[in-house]
């Protein structure tokens, strides 16, 4: 490919280039979703302070291991949701 076809291989990719850029001018954006609605089944039990709490705890502890359990559930969604 001699300089000829150099030059005819940059005008196609600058004619592709220019045709993208029109048409990316011309389209307007797609509208966005909006965010999903999330019900309080969905919502993570409130485990704020026993969660704090049982971080640092060196003895077991039946109610942290219950929400630490409920954590996990929640986290990995296994399992029925709690009534």
């Amino acid at each position: 490919m001699g300089r000829a076809g150099g030059l005819v291989m940059a005008a196609i990719v600058v004619g592709l280039a220019l045709t993208l850029a029109l048409i990316a001018a011309l389209d307007p954006p797609a509208p966005r979703a909006s965010a999903p609605q999330i019900s309080g089944a969905d919502a993570p039990p409130d485990y704020g302070d026993t969660l704090r709490r049982c971080r640092t705890a060196t003895e077991a502890d039946p109610e942290c291991k219950a929400a630490w359990e409920a954590k996990r559930r929640h986290f990995f969604r296994s399992g029925k949701p709690e009534q």
